[in-house]
Order: structure tokens, then C-alpha cells, then sequence
């Protein structure tokens, strides 16, 4: 019985997966060795940041170059965070529109935040040029699908609303037309935003690393942050290899955030975001699921995210799969299932990589940063971070700096928590099959009424 058992899995494996099947992020497939990491921090500095990810380095750039002498503290290998493993999709990043952010902070302040997600993104693109970053960067536009009719109506509303009110490009697609937009007949139609970009998050985190080297930062790697300690002249960081005395410290640790500061981890929840590689795709195929060559999202409450690899040679898909955090040997060939719905051209593609990493999001869906005793932190970017949680990093360097121009619409915003939340999102598995079982009836009945 355990042999058959075992028999039938691999064969089921042989469907699913490709030979050679790596259980790592495809972006940092061709990466070279990057072999400038310090092997020791410095025993003083004036910036001190935890986390090498996209909030870190930018800031990083900015102190080191501002005349700061600055260490990047990283527990891991740097680049092994959520930064080289989330989908490359660059979007304005602001999920509250702008009615409930006018009716929680004032009009002004509201539509101050909103513009912040249009910074950014112009931003990152100015970033990419003037650093010449080689990382793939593409301006192609993201497709919002619409899974149900009602969402449809919804979603075409708003983007001519917030076209007309906030100046962001945005157009409906009705159904009848989607297919020139994505090879795909589950859907009611979408928005296209013609603004959203993509990028090769693995070959854009190693652009930033080089410049902060290049810069003059000590980047440490497996050397994890245990205490922080403030004392009259500004920190003491204890860590794995030794002490180092700063008088800055900035925290960017966004979904890795743990203990070392207990009231951040009460403020941001963990979750895990998994992602499928396609193996190599006949290219007309490609061309039919992807005419457009734009991202794409759909309205679900538990959200796909799906898009081509810089060469279109395969598709990237991801998405939360499951109740409870799993391992990408079994969420892999849930997205290959949630994949092949969408797309059932692609039944019977394999898996080359499946891989996880870690976004945190806020109990307001906000993004922030601020001081609280003296560290500074940017965390929280909700899913959408590649664009804003390199700008907040940037500017987190600048007001380490003393610079005016670091202070942003999200300063002074209330950062909240839940009663009795201490970091471990306990709630979360209730939440997610909630939420899957509401997209689920949904479909259901927009099924039954095409029908």
C-alpha cells in the first residue's frame, strides 16, 4: 500500500513538474555570485540599517552618499528577503481609495497620500535610468480583471473616477473586447492601467547592492540583529558577530519583522505570497495569453497576480493558496490549478520553480514610516512594495540626513494594531478561507448566469 501510494505521487510529479525543478525564486536564476559582502560590521557608524531589501539599500544609497557612514545589517544572505522573490510588478501601491482616505485624514491629506503611489512610481523608473540598473524595467500597463459582472461595474467606475478626480490613466475594457488583452474567458471585462510597469526584482535588488557598495556601505550578511540598545550618544546593536555603535538606526525588516521590535511586529502582519514559473512556453502561446505583454491582477479577495518573464518565455503566476502557510512542493500545483482555470490553453505545462517569501501587510492597508524611540522604519507596503518601498526607503535615507525634503504625506499617520495582536497573525487562516469561499460563490453565480 505505501509503495502504490508513493508510485502514484511520483507519477503525478512527473505531470506537474519539470526536470530539475527548483523550489527557488526564478529571478535569481543567472545571478552571479555577488561576492563584495563584508564579512565583518564595522564597530561604529553613523547610520546603522537592519534588512537588505528594497527599503534598506535605498536608504542606504542615500546616507552613504549624504557623507554618512552607514552598515547594512542582514540576518540571511542579502537578497534572499521578499525583495528578489515577489512577481516584478511595479504599481502606484496605494490600496484605500481616495474617498476613504478624504473621510479618515481630511480631503487634502487623502489625496496627498494618493499621489504618493504616483511618486513612487515615476520615481523607481528615474531610479532604474539614472542608476542604469539593468533590470528589465518596462512600462507596459497592468489588466485589473474583473471575476464577476458585479465587479466589473465596480472597477469601471472607479477608474473613470479616478481618472477624472486623481488624474491617474485608467479605462475599462468590456468583456466582449478582453481578449485583446488577455487570452482568457473566466473574466467580465477589466481596467487597464497603462502607467503600471515591471521589472526583474532579483537583477534590480543586485543593481541597488552594487550601488550601495560601489557608494561606500558595509552590506553584512548572516549576521542577524539581536538587541538594540539605546543609550545617551544613540545605539548599541548587538549581533551575531559582535557589537557596532550608531547613532542612526533605521529598521527595515517589512514582513521578516520580529521581535527585536516588539511594537512594530505588533503593527505589521505576515503572510507568505507564493509563485509558479511556467517551464519554457511555445511562444505563439504566449502571444494569445499575453497580447499586450501587461500585468495582470484580478479582483478576488484572495488575489492572482500573473504576468510574463521579461523574455516571455514563461509565465509567472502567483497567489495565496491555502488557509494556513504551506511549502512551495504544495502550493505549487495549487497555483498550477488556479492557473489552468484562467488559462486552460496552459493544461498539461509543468512547473520549473516554486517558490515563497513573506509581504507584510497593516491593519489600516497603508504603507508606513516614522520614528518611534529614536529607530527609524519604513514597513508595511501591503503586497504592492517594489515601487513604495524603495521610495520610503529613499526618503527615510534623507530624513536620516536632516533633509526637508524626506517627509512624506504618510508622516504623522496613526500607525494601528488590534488588541491582543503580539506578530503571530492567528486570525489569518479564518480570514483567507473566508475570503475563498466568498470568490468561490461568486464565481458560482456568475457562472450560472452565463449559463
Amino acid at each position: 500500500m505505501v509503495y502504490h501510494f508513493m508510485n502514484k505521487n511520483k507519477q503525478f510529479d512527473k505531470l506537474i513538474w519539470s526536470e530539475n525543478r527548483k523550489e527557488t525564486s526564478y529571478w535569481l536564476e543567472g545571478l552571479p555570485e555577488f561576492n563584495n559582502i563584508s564579512a565583518q560590521p564595522p564597530r561604529q557608524v553613523d547610520v546603522a540599517i537592519v534588512g537588505s531589501g528594497y527599503t534598506g539599500l535605498n536608504a542606504a544609497l542615500q546616507t552613504v552618499r549624504g557623507g554618512r557612514s552607514t552598515v547594512v545589517l542582514e540576518a540571511g544572505e542579502p537578497g534572499r528577503g521578499c525583495s528578489t522573490k515577489n512577481g516584478g510588478q511595479v504599481s502606484t501601491s496605494i490600496k484605500p481609495t481616495l474617498e476613504k482616505l478624504s473621510a479618515k485624514f481630511g480631503a487634502e491629506k487623502g489625496l496627498a497620500i494618493r499621489r504618493e503611489g504616483e511618486n513612487a512610481l515615476n520615481w523607481i523608473e528615474d531610479l532604474v535610468e539614472s542608476e542604469e540598473i539593468d533590470c528589465n524595467f518596462f512600462r507596459g500597463g497592468r489588466y485589473h480583471a474583473a471575476h464577476t459582472q458585479k465587479h466589473y461595474e465596480l472597477i469601471s467606475r472607479n477608474a473613470e473616477k479616478i481618472s477624472r478626480s486623481e488624474g491617474i490613466e485608467a479605462y475599462a475594457v468590456p468583456r466582449n473586447e478582453q481578449l485583446k488583452e488577455l487570452g482568457s474567458e473566466v473574466y467580465h471585462g477589466g481596467v487597464v492601467f497603462p502607467r503600471h510597469a515591471s521589472l526583474d526584482p532579483g537583477k534590480y535588488h543586485r543593481g541597488l547592492l552594487q550601488r550601495v557598495i560601489e557608494a561606500g556601505a558595509d552590506v553584512v550578511g548572516q549576521c542577524a540583529v539581536l538587541d538594540i540598545e539605546q543609550n545617551s550618544d544613540g545605539f548599541i546593536i548587538s549581533t551575531q558577530k559582535g557589537k557596532v555603535k550608531a547613532r542612526d538606526v533605521i529598521v527595515a525588516t517589512n514582513g521578516y519583522t520580529t521581535n527585536l521590535t516588539p511594537w512594530l511586529q505588533r503593527r505589521v502582519i505576515p503572510i507568505g505570497s507564493y509563485i509558479i514559473a511556467t517551464e519554457e512556453l511555445d511562444p505563439s502561446l504566449v502571444d494569445t495569453l499575453f497580447p499586450t505583454n501587461r500585468i495582470a491582477s484580478d479582483t478576488c479577495k484572495v488575489v492572482y497576480y500573473y504576468r510574463t518573464s521579461p523574455d516571455r518565455k514563461r509565465i509567472l503566476f502567483g497567489g495565496r493558496v491555502s488557509a494556513t502557510e504551506t511549502n512551495p512542493i504544495l502550493s505549487g500545483p495549487k497555483l498550477l490549478k488556479d492557473m489552468c482555470r484562467i488559462f486552460p490553453q496552459l493544461e498539461g505545462t509543468k512547473i520549473s520553480h516554486s517558490w515563497t517569501g513573506t509581504v507584510a501587510y497593516t491593519f489600516d492597508e497603508l504603507a508606513h514610516t516614522g520614528q518611534h524611540n529614536g529607530i527609524h522604519y519604513s514597513m508595511g507596503y501591503c503586497g504592492s512594495g517594489v515601487s513604495m518601498a524603495s521610495y520610503l526607503g529613499m526618503r527615510l535615507g534623507q530624513k536620516v540626513l536632516g533633509l526637508a525634503e524626506g517627509t512624506t504625506a504618510f508622516e504623522g499617520l496613526p500607525f494601528p494594531t488590534r488588541p491582543l495582536y503580539t506578530g503571530r497573525p492567528w486570525f489569518l487562516p479564518a480570514a483567507v478561507s473566508w475570503y475563498r469561499m466568498q470568490d468561490r460563490m461568486q464565481y458560482q453565480r456568475a457562472a450560472r448566469r452565463v449559463a
